[in-house]
């Protein structure tokens, strides 16, 4: 069972964003900022288990077999229907 994420920025990150907002600082500063809010950012990831994994790859490899199915069915269809509507090309 997936863990729970939480999806909003910490209060403290917020307002650290507010403060350099309002200071207007140099570019090097703000770039700075960024990168400390990308860490803060990549700490709340939540890797999936190994079971997880395995079972989400699973759910993508059937949800791209079923499609290509269908759009190989439609294929044929509309190549069926085709040389039924034009006919064959012959001299």
């Amino acid at each position: 069972m997936a863990r729970k994420v939480i999806d909003e920025p910490s209060e403290d990150v917020v307002a650290n964003a507010q403060k350099e907002r309002e200071a207007k600082r140099n570019p090097f500063s703000r770039i700075a900022l960024f990168i400390r809010q990308v860490f803060v950012e990549l700490s709340k990831v939540v890797t999936p288990t190994r079971r997880e994994l395995v079972n989400y790859t699973g759910v993508v490899l059937v949800f791209v077999i079923i499609m290509m199915a269908i759009v190989f069915g439609l294929d044929q269809l509309f190549g069926w229907l085709v040389i039924l509507v034009f006919g064959t090309s012959g001299s």
